[in-house]
């Protein structure tokens, strides 16, 4: 594969074997959840021999429903080399064991890293598109995504913006270095969770947020089944002191991967911060 090394965080995909073709793949296998939805939007299903079990989980993926066209795959060396792909792709940490297994077996295999900035979106679908042999898919979908962000005024998030957290299960928060983050700043706003104490810490307890609170609460909580991990985000104090403009409810799975519909994720950040401009 040729021209995808890149430096820093931005999106690296390495072949572990094989290389790019021009023609299309048609049994491809999918061991992530990012390109799992990707692949769905670039190839027809009858190319795919398997995606992860998180493709049609409603939880974690926006393409649930289209994913349950398709074979689900154990993310086990044994299910894979059996399934007898011509490209396997996946993400850096995880399934190692069954990534290794489709080497050593002389299948194609290429990894990704997770995209965390919204401009570098395109480059993982062109990337993935490649890997497939569908390049002049890819490019469709990268130039929609190219004009559709470029018509987004750009927005610093400095210290004159409002402030927003994305709140999740278990006080979980979203902190600089990721693409929810990159969407905060893009959409106008100041991550008040990289301005906490215990900046490295992945949680956020409920004392902690109602002490410092931001203009906006970002809920990001699954909205399929009840578990005691999210019961903090049904909390009264929470609802207290987050009253309409200043809540926004946003499922996880916008912000689990960079896909075309992650702008659509964009444009709510965007009128929840004009709803609370107006309110003020």
């Amino acid at each position: 594969m040729r021209g995808w090394r890149r430096c820093g965080t931005v999106l690296l995909a390495v072949v572990l074997a094989g290389g790019a073709r021009a023609e299309p793949r048609h049994r491809i296998v999918s061991l992530n959840l990012c390109t799992d939805q990707l692949l769905l939007q670039l190839v027809p299903a009858r190319d795919i021999a398997g995606l992860s079990p998180l493709a049609r989980d409603c939880a974690y993926s926006v393409m649930c429903l289209q994913a349950r066209s398709v074979p689900a795959i154990r993310p086990s060396a044994e299910a894979v080399v059996a399934a007898r792909p011509d490209l396997v792709v996946g993400g850096r940490y995880a399934s190692v064991t069954a990534l290794l297994a489709a080497r050593q077996a002389g299948m194609p295999v290429e990894l990704f890293d997770p995209v965390e900035r919204l401009a570098d979106v395109p480059d993982q679908i062109a990337a993935v598109a490649n890997a497939a042999g569908v390049p002049e898919r890819g490019r469709a979908l990268v130039d929609a995504f190219r004009a559709r962000l470029a018509a987004y005024p750009v927005s610093a998030g400095g210290n004159g913006a409002p402030s927003a957290m994305i709140y999740a299960a278990n006080g979980f928060v979203t902190r600089a270095g990721s693409l929810a983050d990159d969407m905060l700043v893009r959409a106008g706003f100041r991550n008040a969770a990289n301005g906490l104490d215990g900046r490295h810490a992945l949680g956020v307890s409920l004392e902690s947020l109602l002490a410092r609170p931001p203009d906006l609460l970002v809920v990001a909580r699954s909205d399929v089944g009840i578990s005691l991990a999210q019961a903090v985000l049904d909390h009264p104090a929470l609802r207290d002191a987050f009253p309409a403009a200043h809540r926004l409810s946003l499922p996880d799975r916008l912000w689990l991967c960079g896909l075309p519909q992650t702008l659509d994720t964009l444009d709510k950040l965007i009128a929840a911060r004009k709803a609370l401009e107006t309110s003020r």
